[in-house]
């Protein structure tokens, strides 16, 4: 793969996962949709989309006796996993801004990954301990109490949802089956998970035209055509650098969120991006440099 087209997929990859964290805020800010049912439409949708690019997939390589076995692909933790962040990201939204939450998705998803790799027995140099420290500085810069603090349920749920997303990308890499396959079977295995969340909400659900196609959007295109793009560009990465290349994500729903949502980018948001970002990726830089 050439590298401008690798750069130019990435890019895609990535505005796409920074357009979850903006539609899910703008469709719960300004339209009449609720977090169940933006969850269950974004989980459906997704699932829709990713099955269709799997059978193309298929298809264009002549697999037709793969196209049977659509539905074995995945696991029922891997979409325990996936389930667990939708919701917790939606919920969580209904408060934090876009900028927030992505900075505590993120950050958390990388230091739970960091934390299971520690567990495993990898060890740290000097500078990858100062990096984690760092990283734990920022996000407790964003969280103190303050004027400008996210309420505190709302970033614990977003918090959830990075360990969850973390736990999912761990099954992942576990995973034997091709990553499109796999991230298909378990949003389809995911679906009846966010069935059993409506039933839970009933009597609190709602929405509108609007709400439902920031859903689809969020759930069929950012989802899963940005999982589809992204799984193109990752043979072509090291891990390191897909690793450290995630870290823009907050930085491009901060700049969505202030230009689509006219949210404020204060000192202490930025102050804690670049603890939080900086951190982690000295943390991933000196891991590499060690491989």
């Amino acid at each position: 793969m050439s590298s401008f087209r690798l750069i130019f997929i990435t890019s895609i990859a990535m505005l796409a996962f920074a357009a979850n964290s903006v539609l899910c805020r703008v469709a719960l800010d300004n339209t009449a949709i609720d977090a169940a049912s933006f969850t269950m439409i974004r989980l459906f949708s997704g699932a829709v989309m990713l099955l269709l690019l799997l059978i193309w997939q298929l298809s264009r390589n002549n697999e037709n006796n793969g196209i049977k076995a659509l539905f074995a692909n995945g696991s029922w933790w891997g979409a325990l996993a996936l389930f667990s962040y939708a919701a917790a990201f939606s919920f969580a939204y209904i408060e934090l801004t876009a900028a927030t939450g992505a900075l505590l998705l993120f950050g958390v998803v990388q230091l739970s990954m960091i934390a299971y790799g520690f567990s495993q027995g990898e060890r740290f140099s000097l500078l990858q301990w100062l990096g984690l420290l760092l990283a734990i500085a920022g996000l407790l810069i964003l969280l103190l109490p303050g004027v400008e603090s996210p309420p505190w349920h709302a970033a614990l749920l977003m918090v959830f949802a990075g360990m969850a997303w973390g736990v999912y990308s761990l099954l992942g890499a576990r995973s034997k089956v091709p990553p499109l396959a796999q991230t298909s079977g378990n949003f389809l295995r995911a679906v009846p998970f966010a069935l059993v969340l409506l039933s839970l909400t009933a009597g609190q659900l709602n929405w509108d035209a609007q709400g439902v196609i920031y859903a689809i959007a969020s759930g069929a295109i950012a989802s899963g055509m940005g999982y589809a793009v992204w799984y193109l560009a990752l043979p072509w990465l090291k891990s390191s650098h897909a690793a450290t290349i995630q870290l823009s994500v907050p930085v491009i729903t901060a700049l969505g969120g202030w230009l689509l949502l006219s949210e404020s980018l204060t000192w202490s948001f930025w102050l804690a991006s670049v603890c939080v970002l900086g951190g982690i990726a000295l943390v991933i830089w000196f891991k590499s440099k060690s491989l």
